[in-house]
């Protein structure tokens, strides 16, 4: 069937339904990775939003199923339990897949997921334009209707942004996983299983709590560490995790913030985050270590960083700088062992040369112990 992918500048492409046919509405992102698809469909820092993928063929080996999980029994190659993005834009699908894990199709997996998707526009060109423009609000529609009618309507698409999206894909109640002796609790802002598979791969005793968790409900556990995941949306909308981040600052835990986390130590210290103008979401990101100079490699989903003059009067200096733009993407505190990243030291999908960060942080866990 016929589909459009509408913008809120007035711009209308034309394709191809696949997945579920029906209308959706979002953010319009664009991610720059080669692989990973189905990591980045279930990421719930994606949620509010439709992604387009740059990459020009997508769906080639399919989807595998959930029942592929590591040690611990977390799927190895899903990021949560369904896919969180409002619609998927490709350039060409892949309707035959290839390899030995494929379950289903990524057609067949986006319908039976009620995720709509629209395939065989010029992804190169709509990228370009949400480089120039920036990221927009847009919405995929199938069917037959005119412009008019459809000019009209993407005017009505709501902004994900103004709402508190991490709402909607934390966890409602506490989950433990036993594999160790150290006590780590994870605030939960949405977070993706590549980290929970990176804490546990460490042998942790690992409490996995809601964004909203009371900062004395935290402590009841007597942690040893705590860590803030990654989420969706403007992280000052998620005020209540702000609030308690602010309150942990004070005692002498280890803590550490990834994505939307180090927005959240940021901000919990009294600096600011703005919006960037498309984001960086993709699997090759360089970024440098302010203290060692050495380069590194990394995945990236994001669409708001660190004000950088901000921090001046905070605890925290500058740590990571993305090589491209000079963004901050990672800061430290000047006395504690307080310390957040950017980017995904877990990759889920790509490079895992930054996986020392959970080393790091356990480390730092040990030393305040002993």
């Amino acid at each position: 069937m016929k589909a459009v992918l509408a913008l809120e500048d007035g711009t209308i492409f034309t394709g191809e339904s696949f997945g579920y046919p029906s209308e959706t509405s979002g953010e319009v992102v664009f991610n720059t990775g080669m692989v990973g698809y189905t990591e980045s469909l279930t990421d719930p820092s994606y949620f509010g939003q439709i992604l387009v993928q740059t990459y020009v063929l997508v769906g080639c080996y399919g989807v595998p199923p959930f029942s592929l999980t590591d040690e611990n029994k977390i799927p190895l190659h899903f990021e949560s339990e369904s896919i969180k993005v409002k619609g998927y834009v490709v350039s060409e699908l892949q309707k035959i897949p290839s390899h030995w894990a494929c379950e289903k199709s990524l057609d067949e997996w986006l319908y039976e997921q009620k995720i709509p998707g629209i395939s065989g526009i010029d992804t190169r060109k709509l990228t370009k334009k949400l480089r120039i423009k920036g990221t927009m609000l847009g919405m995929i529609k199938v069917g037959d209707f005119s412009t008019e009618e459809i000019e009209e309507e993407v005017k009505k698409v709501q902004d994900p942004n103004k709402l508190n999206l991490v709402e909607e894909v934390s966890i409602k109640k506490p989950i433990e996983y036993k594999t160790g002796e150290r006590r780590i609790v994870l605030i939960d802002c949405g977070v993706k299983l590549g980290i929970v598979r990176s804490l546990l791969e460490r042998k942790i005793n690992l409490i996995r709590v809601p964004y909203d968790y009371p900062t004395d409900k935290i402590l009841d556990y007597q942690p040893e560490g705590i860590v803030v995941s990654n989420g969706p949306g403007d992280p000052k909308k998620c005020e209540k995790t702000v609030e308690n981040v602010r309150e942990l600052l004070e005692t002498e835990i280890p803590i550490l913030g990834i994505c939307l986390g180090n927005q959240t130590l940021a901000l919990a210290s009294g600096a600011n985050t703005y919006k960037l103008k498309f984001g960086h979401r993709g699997q090759n990101h360089p970024v440098i270590d302010l203290e060692t100079k050495k380069c590194y490699i990394t995945s990236q989903n994001h669409g708001y960083a660190v004000e950088p003059a901000s921090l001046k009067d905070t605890e925290f200096k500058a740590w990571f700088l993305n090589a491209n733009d000079k963004t901050i993407e990672g800061i430290k505190h000047k006395t504690k062992n307080i310390f957040g990243v950017q980017f995904h030291p877990e990759a889920s999908p790509g490079p895992l040369e930054t996986n020392f960060i959970f080393d790091m942080f356990l480390e730092k866990v040990t030393k305040c112990q002993n």
